[in-house]
């Protein structure tokens, strides 16, 4: 145990924790916006597949990191705006739409990438994880003081842009949230989209704002893939962040802090997996923690859900008996 312990405790197994935790927080963040304007986005995980996919090929192609990070941006935002006119044009069932958008971006990624590369399947399967350079990646950043500290230096220091950017874009989503009149906007058409549209919101321009900001979230989370995480793309390489990211908005309690931290939990759970793998344990027993902490991690949220609501109703009960007393004894 006391091996374990010292394994866990390296700036190795700190800083793998918050770069496997960065695509999950930029999909929390994506799926925090669209709860709060009152609708569900299931579809995270196959736009994240389409933004990891053009971004590795865009930047391929243009020989340029910023153009692929752009093309992935580009792609989730169109793909979630055409999302919600589906949705809220065509009133088709936004978590159908969603489910559709998973499903093609397993199997249709794999298609678009071979029509544009004009790999074999075989050749498509295994090149495509090293279709780009370490040059054509984003590049990863060295903080000069902060590098300097012992065990903190190395846990901090060193990490992708995009993980900087999802810790600060946590900051930001949440100012936006509640500091602005957007925010303010997308929270009122959440909680009663009638009374909003009263007082002459447009309900309609503010879901797709919200639409756009999770395909915006979406994009940065699967350029995080193809160009830090890996070197390129390959078929499933998100394997179930998006998923994991709808667990952390629901623990988090619907707000940016909360989805974060329950982010970095489950980027943990991740490491934690890698590790047991990287000291020899089994893969097929390593490969499902994370799934099994998510899994652990809604119980008990639902369960801590479930004790609240008990508690709000006793009160309420207590109150109205005591109101009712009050009124025999007048």
């Amino acid at each position: 145990m006391h091996n374990f312990l010292k394994l866990l405790l390296t700036p190795e197994f700190f800083f793998s924790i918050l770069r496997i935790s960065a695509p999950i927080i930029f999909a929390t963040l994506a799926a925090v916006v669209v709860e709060k304007a009152g609708f569900a986005n299931i579809g995270l995980e196959g736009l994240m597949m389409f933004s990891a996919l053009s971004g590795s090929l865009a930047s391929y192609y243009s020989h340029s990191w910023f153009w692929g990070l752009l093309a992935a941006l580009a792609t989730g935002i169109i793909m979630s705006l055409v999302m919600g006119f589906f949705a809220f044009q065509l009133k088709t069932d936004i978590i159908l739409v969603g489910i559709a958008i998973n499903m093609m971006g397993s199997g249709g990624t794999l298609f678009l990438c071979k029509v544009i590369t004009n790999l074999t399947e075989g050749k498509a399967m295994a090149s495509t994880t090293g279709l780009i350079t370490r040059s054509l990646c984003i590049p990863d950043i060295k903080i000069p003081i902060l590098n300097s500290i012992p065990f903190l230096g190395s846990v901090l220091s060193g990490h992708n842009l995009l993980t900087y950017l999802a810790f600060i874009l946590v900051a930001l989503t949440s100012l936006i949230l509640y500091k602005t009149p957007l925010g303010l906007n997308i929270r009122s058409v959440g909680e009663n989209a009638d009374a909003a549209s009263s007082v002459g919101v447009s309900v309609l321009r503010v879901k797709y704002i919200a639409m756009a900001f999770s395909g915006l979230m979406s994009g940065f989370g699967g350029a995080f893939m193809s160009m830090a995480y890996a070197q390129g793309w390959s078929q499933d390489m998100v394997s179930g962040r998006g998923f994991i990211a709808l667990a952390a908005q629901a623990m988090g309690g619907g707000e940016c802090l909360g989805g974060m931290l329950s982010a970095i939990m489950f980027g943990f759970a991740q490491a934690l997996g890698i590790k047991f793998s990287a000291i020899g344990m089994d893969s097929n027993l390593a490969s499902p923690i994370p799934y099994a902490v998510t899994i652990i991690g809604l119980v008990v949220f639902a369960l801590i859900r479930i004790s609240r609501a008990k508690k709000r109703r006793s009160a309420a009960l207590v109150k109205e008996e005591g109101r009712l007393l009050g009124q025999g004894q007048a």
